[in-house]
């Protein structure tokens, strides 16, 4: 069977049991002003010709040194952002009962987020971040403000929720994800906090999974990342840890880790998910470029081909789909093939139509592509 049939069998089996999966979401927020730069106009609204790659923006940026340049950036639609509330509102489309905890406002809840916070009875720890998404046809540049993130801390999480409610949801959760370390400056003492001073009092379950991405660690020093990364494996004791790496993050950790670099192949994939996997000591490792996927996990490896769109709606956010696809297709049960098939899909529906699919919907996506 090809991995499309296999995938399909087991949703028909399985997506009865998302209904009853609790999974706990965070831990930050960006208000996501999505935008196109613009190249030519020719009168107002949308009457301009985009900038289209990355590479004419960077030598349009090049070509004003020394000079000046204004490049105006023309709004597409202003929409909730951030890595765990786009995944938390693509595993609450998919049916699981999710829980966010983030930076969705200080004193009241943004406009942006409300009718999420409702969704996820959210926990607001601060105010978000703001983006300003620069989308091209050969990838996005995102330029942050997040200076209000520097207030997430384990003081100010319990002062949020509250010390035991923070340890009921906790226990309650069959998954836990923590992600966008990378924009969050204190995250690593969360996560060291979480180990020393919350998990040994919440109940066990060595089932619960934890859910990890980076976020685009470049900017971070390789003392932080390899701290962050040691961390992750000693969530073990309290669960399964699965990582989940765009390529470029992969490539980067496997520097580190003292790997030689491997030519993109589907072959090679699957090797870096398994050595990083091995090195880190986890449970499972996802490795996602644009066009395809590979998982390292104690069943083996996977590979699949996803159905890349040349000419997708929106891009910001399809690493989290894959992530919120995955990490979703294993917590009801799907071996690893189908949970990366899973993963694709879920992306491949979100950049054509800026929607996040329920389970349904990925079925009959991924029996017509």
């Amino acid at each position: 069977m090809d991995n499309k049939s296999i995938t399909l069998s087991e949703l028909k089996e399985n997506a009865a049991k998302a209904p009853q999966i609790k999974v706990l979401v965070g831990i930050d927020g960006f208000v996501d002003k999505i935008v196109h730069p613009v190249d030519k106009r020719h009168g107002p609204g949308d009457q301009f010709e985009a900038i289209k790659t990355i590479t004419e923006f960077g030598a349009r940026i090049s070509s004003a040194a020394g000079k000046s340049a204004n490049i105006e950036l023309a709004p597409v639609i202003e929409k909730l952002g951030g890595n765990g509330p786009i995944m938390a509102n693509a595993q609450s489309a998919h049916g699981l009962r999710v829980r966010y905890l983030g930076a969705l406002g200080k004193t009241t809840i943004h406009p942006v987020f409300e009718e999420f916070a409702k969704k996820t009875n959210a926990i607001s720890i601060t105010d978000p971040g703001v983006t300003h998404a620069a989308e091209f046809t050969d990838g996005k540049i995102m330029l942050g403000s997040m200076a209000s993130l520097d207030e997430i801390n384990y003081e100010h999480i319990v002062t949020a929720m509250g010390a035991d409610e923070l340890t009921k949801v906790f226990g309650e959760s069959d998954c836990i994800a923590m992600v966008n370390w990378t924009m969050i400056p204190y995250l690593s003492d969360v996560f060291r906090d979480f180990l020393q001073r919350l998990l040994p009092a919440v109940k066990p379950n060595p089932e619960r999974t934890f859910f990890f991405d980076l976020a685009d660690p470049e900017k971070r020093s390789e003392d932080d990342l390899l701290e962050v990364l040691d961390l992750f494996g000693k969530f073990e004791k309290f669960g399964k840890v699965i990582l989940g790496l765009n390529l470029r993050e992969a490539e980067q950790v496997e520097k580190l880790l003292g790997f030689d670099a491997l030519e993109n192949t589907p072959e090679n994939l699957q090797v870096m998910a398994e050595r990083i996997r091995q090195k880190l000591k986890l449970n499972t490792v996802v490795v996602h470029p644009t066009a395809d996927a590979a998982c390292a996990t104690p069943e083996g490896t996977a590979y699949v081909k996803g159905p890349y769109c040349d000419k997708p709606k929106i891009t910001t956010g399809a690493g989290d789909h894959f992530n919120s696809g995955f990490v979703t297709g294993r917590l009801i049960g799907l071996s690893p093939t189908a949970a990366l098939t899973v993963a694709v899909a879920t992306s491949g529906f979100y950049v054509r139509t800026a929607v996040s699919p329920s389970l349904d919907e990925l079925a009959e996506f991924i029996s017509t592509w």
